[in-house]
């Protein structure tokens, strides 16, 4: 199938370090794919280039059919890209009804109530986002993603700081949006749990990334299974 999101051969260099010199990354309508990766190895940087919050010292970014050489955020999320980075989404100032409700009018989105039912924080859309915690700031961003209704969602980090049971019901909302033709890109470091939900795994090092296909053909590739699981080769 062809991908609805590409990022080719992308390079990026901060402060005289080459962090990425030849990443790719590919959004396909209805996978749940994971970008792997040890810390530093560039996999953010990949998902931020991809999704037009930064851009790329080289490389192409696709969406669509149509090729960018300085990909935009604010273009690509009037096609529908969302970008969910790996900070708290909302502010402060404003109950968590109040941006759902500025994130609907904005994309013509659906219904904050249905949303966050199904993100189960139905009870807290009175609250601010300091008064949430973690497990229900993160399904508060699930509701924001339900909202927004997203072409391609990108999510860098989506499961820090949250309980397995958390875990456990947005790998469920992911692979429900995926069901529904969402491309869906996620990063993170909670290995089994990204194993047992996604696709396909692209795996990050080295400045540049593989793709390695399901979880089950990942496993068992040996540069994989030694660098990044930690597991020796027999």
């Amino acid at each position: 199938m062809t991908p609805f999101l590409v990022a080719d051969c992308v390079s990026k260099t901060f402060r005289g370090r080459r962090v990425l010199s030849a990443g790719s990354l590919r959004a396909v309508a209805g996978e749940l794919r994971a970008l792997l990766g040890r810390n530093g190895a560039g996999k953010s940087t990949l998902l931020k280039i991809a999704a037009g919050w930064m851009q790329p010292d080289g490389g192409i970014v696709t969406l669509g059919g149509r090729s960018y050489r300085r990909p935009r955020l604010p273009a690509f999320a009037e096609q529908g890209v969302f970008y969910l980075p790996d900070h708290d989404l909302f502010s402060h100032a404003y109950s968590l009804r109040v941006q759902l409700e500025m994130l609907r009018r904005q994309f013509d989105g659906d219904s904050v109530d249905s949303a966050a039912e199904l993100a189960g924080i139905a009870g807290c859309l009175e609250a601010r986002p300091f008064d949430l915690s973690g497990g229900e700031r993160r399904r508060a961003e699930i509701a924001a993603i339900l909202v927004r209704r997203p072409t391609c969602l990108l999510a860098d980090e989506p499961y820090r700081g949250i309980a397995p049971k958390d875990a456990e019901d947005m790998s469920r909302l992911f692979r429900t949006l995926a069901s529904r033709g969402t491309a869906v890109v996620i990063t993170g470091h909670e290995v089994p749990t990204l194993l047992a939900a996604v696709d396909h795994v692209t795996w990050c090092t080295s400045g540049t990334t593989h793709e390695l296909g399901p979880p089950a053909t990942a496993v068992t590739n040996d540069a994989f299974r030694r660098e990044y699981l930690g597991i020796a080769n027999t």
